[in-house]
Parts: C-alpha cells; sequence; structure tokens
C-alpha cells in the first residue's frame, strides 16, 4: 500500500498518473488507440524500405490479400500480403501456423521493422492490431 491508502498507481488519481500529467484513466483527457483512426502516423507502404539511415520502425495499415503457410527453415511461418493501394508486402510470423482474425480480406494495422527480402519488403513478426469487421 502507498501512503496515500491505495495502490497509488492503479487508482485514479495516483502518483504515476500525476507524474505522466494525467489525472488518471478514463479522464477523456488522453486518445486511446481506438480513438485514432487506423491510418494516423502510418507510412504508406510504397515509401517503405530499407534506406541509408538502417531501418527504422514502420506503422502501416492494409488489407491482407492472401493468408498462407510455409516453412522457413524448417519451422512453421504464417505468410500474408498486406496491401493498402500504394504497394503491398509481406506479412510473416515465424512459428505460426494460424492466428485468429488473421484472413483474407481483414484490415490491419501493423508495425515493425521492415526489411528487403528477395527484392520485396517484408515485416517479420509485427505488433499488430486487427481493425473491427466492417470497417474495411
Amino acid at each position: 500500500m502507498s501512503a496515500d491508502g491505495g495502490s497509488g498507481a492503479r487508482k485514479r488519481g495516483g502518483r504515476l498518473w500525476r507524474l505522466l500529467g494525467r489525472s488518471g484513466p478514463g479522464d477523456g483527457g488522453d486518445l486511446s488507440a481506438a480513438d485514432e483512426p487506423p491510418d494516423a502516423g502510418c507510412t504508406r507502404i510504397r515509401d517503405c524500405g530499407e534506406g541509408p539511415a538502417g531501418r527504422p520502425v514502420v506503422r502501416v495499415t492494409g488489407t491482407l490479400r492472401t493468408v498462407t503457410e510455409r516453412a522457413v527453415a524448417g519451422l512453421p511461418a504464417l505468410q500474408a500480403e498486406l496491401d493498402d493501394g500504394s504497394a503491398s508486402l509481406q506479412v510473416v510470423w515465424l512459428g505460426r501456423r494460424a492466428i485468429a482474425g488473421i484472413e483474407p480480406g481483414r484490415s490491419i494495422v501493423a508495425s515493425g521493422r521492415v526489411t528487403v527480402t528477395h527484392g520485396r519488403p517484408v515485416l517479420f513478426n509485427p505488433r499488430y492490431q486487427l481493425q473491427p469487421r466492417g470497417q474495411e
């Protein structure tokens, strides 16, 4: 217990929230990821690639065109083609045969470091967020 009689960080208006400059969760003062449009802060796929400054973390959004299982070095991998209308890139989850919700026609927002493999941009093991159905 903290000196204020509660858990402090979990309590609305707790010490952690004050340090972050917020009055607490649910105060309406900050936007959650669900409040932002899906393409906010996203890079167009055609603009992704390995540049002279290395591989920065990018955030992309688009529609999954194909989803297939394949083997990489003898291990399972789930591969999908993500298209945003400007270009497409391969998204690969290593060690996975399937992921609930990852299916053709589904829209996602994904982030990670893009690498170019065999002349194509690839995003390995990205963080991703499925977009609600009906908003594709």
